[in-house]
């Protein structure tokens, strides 16, 4: 569990679901308007995010390992080391926070 006061409790309910593999309550932390933005990729929506998660996220069994966390106003950006089954390496996750939950997850480098 990620317990950094600075986390947000949407990012911190779906980076835990994304370390358990739990697709559900990965998405279920997404506000109904969520998208996933993964280098210009977007996918928006419950459907969307799901199908990209399968391929790139989820479905090759992610790891993140987080690193640090700083918060911004509504933005809560996510340092961590990636492992898993697909990328692998440092990455920054760039969470956009509204009332209902994570509006955006920009992957940012």
């Amino acid at each position: 569990m990620t317990t950094d006061p600075a986390m947000h409790p949407a990012v911190r309910r779906a980076l835990d679901a994304a370390n358990a593999g739990d697709t559900d309550a990965f998405l279920d932390a997404f506000a109904t308007e969520g998208a996933v933005d993964d280098w210009g990729r977007l996918f928006r929506g419950r459907e969307a995010i799901r199908g990209w998660s399968d391929g790139e996220f989820i479905g090759v069994r992610v790891s993140l390992d987080v690193n640090g966390v700083r918060r911004d106003g509504d933005t809560v950006t996510v340092s961590s080391t990636v492992g898993g089954d697909g990328f692998n390496g440092p990455s920054d996750f760039a969470f956009t926070v509204g009332d209902n939950g994570i509006v955006l997850m920009r992957i940012t480098g």
